[in-house]
């Protein structure tokens, strides 16, 4: 059943491109990286030294479908909108940070001694608005584009869990909130690889570089559908305040190839 779903997604996700692909319409290619900031259950909520060290690295590979230089849609849709198909990759380690691992306490100690990471690679297709028409944008060298962009992702991930002081799963190495049964596993905490959905809103700008490239500047916030992709989910009946789902933010620089004009 989960290898069925996955190639729905995949043929949900390629539908856009394979049903334009012989209609005419141009393709631009590029790469964005940057440094994602993983807003998760590792750290104190609200907390700058959380926000600023739980961070990492992402590499999206991005192909736009423009319908500028086609005849059977729109002319106000042709001059705003393309599709940006998208697929990424992104690793984060994570680590308490905050007052609660500041006291001199046992659980304060296992809270500190923490480790985390979750790999993830992303698969999915963004409607994308500029706020600028097209045409003008790509025959002026030196202009902006800003944009805003809305889509669905479906994102496979890889969690770890560990500590400095030995084995989780007991009271020797795990703090308490941790050893309570939550959402189906015997911990609040796990070591998986599992395949989640998100919600993805992008907003940049590109600047034109040369006539057949762009530069661009992206920021992103994505949302998932579980609360387990940094690995740490504590009962939210017990621990109230366990109150969102997962979710990060993106900062990055890339570079866009058109193809052809």
């Amino acid at each position: 059943m989960t290898k069925l779903k996955i190639i729905a997604l995949l043929l949900l996700i390629g539908l856009p491109f394979n049903s334009f692909s012989q209609a005419g319409i141009s393709h631009e290619l590029g790469v964005i990286a940057g440094r994602i900031e993983f807003r998760s259950d590792y750290g104190q909520r609200n907390d700058t030294q959380t926000n600023l060290n739980n961070m990492g690295l992402q590499i999206a590979f991005v192909d736009y479908m423009n319908f500028s230089y086609t005849d059977f849609v729109n002319d106000y849709f042709a001059e705003h909108f393309k599709i940006r198909n998208e697929f990424s990759y992104s690793k984060t380690n994570l680590q308490h940070y905050g007052k609660w691992t500041e006291k001199n306490t046992i659980p304060s100690k296992q809270l500190k001694a923490m480790r985390g990471s979750t790999q993830l690679v992303n698969l999915g297709f963004q409607l994308e608005y500029s706020f600028v028409h097209i045409h003008d944008f790509e025959r002026t060298i030196g202009s902006f584009a800003p944009y805003i962009a809305l889509g669905p992702q479906v994102n496979f991930y890889t969690a770890t869990a560990t500590s400095e002081l030995g084995e989780l799963g007991n009271t020797n190495t795990t703090h308490p909130k941790y050893l309570v049964p939550s959402d189906g596993h015997p911990y609040g905490f796990s070591n998986e690889s599992k395949m989640v959905f998100s919600g993805v809103l992008n907003i940049g700008t590109r600047y034109k570089l040369t006539p057949m490239s762009d530069l661009v500047f992206d920021i992103r916030a994505q949302y998932f559908n579980s609360d387990w992709v940094d690995g740490l989910n504590p009962n939210r009946e017990l621990f109230t305040e366990n109150k969102n789902n997962d979710w990060l933010t993106f900062i990055g620089f890339g570079y866009i190839l058109y193809l052809n004009n």
